[in-house]
């Protein structure tokens, strides 16, 4: 298999409001960057104990747990919707409700072990996939949640959502579990 490096998109490859994510991200590779999230997040959640993992930093906050389910939900669905791009797919995709997700998901009854299990399951397949796709598939748009995408965005887009909700846990959460 050939590998690509996944040049990082231009602006008018996504929709604005995902700039706040990309902002988040450091100067790197793509699969570096998501290489090291990886390790990041499954050392941060197996260092946690089952307490920890439930805390939330407020009222009607999502605790750990569920945040860390809705980096894969978020994962999950964008990575499809790259693949769908990338293979010619021509529909619509539709967007999600998070909360909705995150209620129906049991992320609170699920393990610590579980969890990190399914993220580092799904982020090695994207590692296998994003590289597979060369320049011109990169460029291919379609339409996810009403708004036109590029596959490159997509998967950039992923690592800065994922970044951008480890601050959250850094700045809100870890702080009250030393």
């Amino acid at each position: 298999m050939s590998l690509h490096t996944i040049t990082p998109p231009a602006r008018d490859e996504y929709p604005p409001y995902f700039q706040t994510y990309l902002d988040t991200l450091p100067e790197g590779k793509l699969m570096g960057i998501l290489e090291q999230q990886m390790q990041q997040v499954r050392d941060l959640l197996l260092a946690m104990n089952d307490e920890q993992a439930e805390f939330r930093y407020a009222e009607g906050k999502w605790s750990v747990k569920e945040l860390i389910g809705h980096m894969i939900d978020t994962e999950r669905i964008f990575s499809y919707r790259a693949l769908c791009i990338a293979r010619g797919e021509r529909a619509a995709l539709p967007g999600y409700d998070q909360d909705r997700y995150n209620e129906q998901a049991g992320f609170p009854e699920r393990t610590r072990s579980s969890l990190s299990g399914e993220y580092e399951h799904l982020r090695k397949s994207n590692l296998f996939l994003f590289p597979s796709w060369d320049e011109r598939v990169q460029q291919l748009r379609g339409i996810a949640d009403g708004s036109e995408v590029s596959v490159r965005a997509l998967a950039w887009i992923i690592a800065g959502h994922e970044r951008y909700h480890l601050g959250i846990l850094n700045e809100r959460y870890l702080p009250h579990l030393s």
